[in-house]
């Protein structure tokens, strides 16, 4: 297995985490795997064999091969056909709304293929360059190139929205968003109708998510040594806050977590 992450130009370091792509070879690759949210947007290209993503238990679609992942609010599970191969770009959470028109809550919870939101001649286009390139680089190029002529200042992330989103990231996720608001209460409904427009789901729920992000990575990365530190390093406000958070977003608890096969691919992303 094999997952790399780059970096994007200057151009778009405020827009982009990251570019990431991932490998597996086929015969380590047929099995279910749990995806948990993450709290970002992602543009992806499928390059290898097909994906399954589970709708229910025993019924799956397979995913689009050029597609956007909305905002996700709970997990669900995927399953490789054979060889994965994967290209993909991770937007910060207001980032992917400086580039489509469509209300971003319209994208939560599933896939959509990207003719749907740049026109098929375009997505088309696009999706080749990206198949036909011979390297990571070439791809980054490509895919750069056409996110900066799609670049549209117009319709630059609303003030409130993105002030809110970086003192969340700036909190870990821990920080009410009265406080944010500097206890101005009658900016409340306008930023959870900006929220759900342009970043898909609540402020609440994102910064739930952020939270849960940084309790992850210290129970991946062994930074603390029970669940009660975790989740006061956290600042949930004790232990069963922590496990309560932590299977509503993973479905299972933190000790069942760790070695879970089915988690390989989370465990990978959030090391």
């Amino acid at each position: 297995m094999n997952y790399q992450t780059f970096q994007p130009s200057s151009d778009l370091e405020s827009i982009i985490s990251c570019y990431w792509t991932l490998e597996v070879p086929a015969e380590f690759s047929a099995q279910r795997q749990r995806i948990i949210p993450d709290g970002t947007i992602e543009m992806a290209f499928i390059l290898g064999d097909d994906i399954k993503r589970y709708t229910s238990e025993n019924e799956f679609i397979i995913q689009p091969r050029a597609m956007v992942l909305g905002q996700t609010i709970e997990p669900f599970y995927i399953e490789p056909t054979g060889y994965v191969n994967t290209f993909a770009i991770r937007f910060y959470p207001y980032g992917f709304s400086n580039f489509v028109t469509m209300p971003i809550k319209k994208l939560a919870n599933k896939e959509t293929p990207i003719k749907l939101l740049f026109g098929e001649k375009s997505a088309s286009e696009l999706e080749r360059k990206i198949i036909e390139a011979k390297n990571t680089s070439k791809r980054i190029e490509i895919i750069e190139d056409f996110l900066l002529k799609k670049f549209n200042e117009k319709s630059i992330i609303n003030t409130i929205v993105k002030t809110t989103i970086d003192a969340l990231l700036a909190s870990k996720g821990s920080a009410s968003i009265s406080k944010i608001l500097k206890e101005d209460l009658s900016k409340r409904r306008q930023l959870e109708r900006n929220f759900i427009k342009q970043i898909g789901v609540s402020p609440k729920q994102l910064g739930k998510v952020i939270r849960l992000q940084t309790a992850l990575k210290m129970l991946l990365n062994k930074d603390s040594g029970s669940l009660t530190d975790i989740a006061y390093e956290s600042e949930y406000f004790d232990q069963a806050h922590f496990i309560k958070d932590f299977k509503e977003f993973t479905g299972i608890n933190p000790k069942e977590f760790l070695g879970n096969e089915n988690m390989t691919l989370s465990t990978l992303f959030y090391k």
